[in-house]
């Protein structure tokens, strides 16, 4: 999929979150433990086969992943050892694609395809516009936030699970750059509860008055 205006490819930014905006750690206990994190693996009591089919839908579109260090190690830890001889749509996608890594700290990668990007993150980010159809960021919060505040990204997708943690890393935290949405697809809810939601960027908020008179202008 690339975007009719420009022929370029499009980045997508997919965070499973809670009602609460906390996307620390959804997969399992040892995720992602900084900050003194409790709740690691909240995600897995919501097995929603209609949100795994959204989710999936997005995994077999994408031709490129773009990870921050820490979820770019998770995944290179599990997924080129997913239990060998077992069929994997996810793995044979993930190992197949090209990764491309942000990290500040210099990268040995083993897993076959990654590319680490240079100090000039935005600028390379947009370049793989021209290099690939769809670009998915998965997890990486910390990405998704240099992402976010510069509006370089096409889709952000929010699978929003009924759940509130109080605390962890979150998709919108305080100080993050002002930002409007705009809805690109009728919301999906999964029989969990947890809901599928696609925004594009669209440009800087604006504001208005709720206690004047609406003058049906």
């Amino acid at each position: 999929m690339t975007n009719a205006s420009t022929g370029r490819g499009r980045i997508f930014i997919d965070l499973f979150t809670t009602l609460d905006g906390v996307a620390q750690a959804p997969g399992g206990p040892e995720e992602d433990t900084s900050g003194g994190f409790p709740f690691g693996g909240w995600q897995a009591p919501f097995r929603d086969e209609k949100i795994g089919h959204e989710i999936m839908a997005g995994i077999s579109r994408l031709d490129a992943l773009l990870l921050g260090r820490r979820t770019y190690d998770i995944f290179a830890s599990y997924w080129p050892h997913y239990r060998t001889g077992e069929d994997s749509p996810i793995a044979e996608k993930f190992n197949a694609v090209a990764k491309y890594v942000v990290s500040r700290d210099r990268l040995s990668p083993t897993w076959e395809g990654t590319t680490q990007l240079g100090p000039d993150v935005l600028s390379e980010v947009d370049a793989l516009r021209d290099r690939h159809r769809e670009i998915h960021v998965i997890g990486s919060v910390e990405l998704a936030h240099s992402l976010i505040d510069a509006q370089l990204f096409d889709e952000l997708v929010l699978w929003v699970y009924p759940v509130v943690l109080g605390q962890g890393k979150k998709v919108f935290p305080d100080g993050v750059a002002p930002t409007a949405l705009r809805l690109v697809a009728p919301a999906v809810t999964g029989d969990s509860g947890a809901v599928s939601l696609r925004y594009a960027p669209a440009g800087t908020p604006t504001t208005g008055d709720m206690t004047l008179p609406d003058r049906g202008v």
